[in-house]
């Protein structure tokens, strides 16, 4: 399981967060992640983008664990 520090969050953001998951019934752990996957899921990274940044090099490809699929070239 990878993990994620998230400093300096603009006032009120972990409250915000807070009451959310209280809403959804999980907790506050559960609910960033999922606004998180739902926002990258609006959002898709393509195999590009994640080869294009500095972090690219050190990326262990797991396209299914990423959403990725296969795409036919159309020529």
């Amino acid at each position: 399981m990878e993990q994620i520090l998230i400093r300096n969050l603009p006032a009120g953001t972990k409250a915000a967060l807070k009451a959310r998951a209280r809403q959804h019934h999980r907790s506050a752990e559960a609910e960033a992640r999922e606004v998180l996957a739902a926002a990258l899921e609006r959002d898709p990274v393509t195999l590009v983008d994640l080869l294009s940044g500095d972090e690219g090099a050190g990326i262990d490809f797991e396209p299914g664990r990423l959403g990725l699929t296969a795409r036919t070239a159309v020529l």
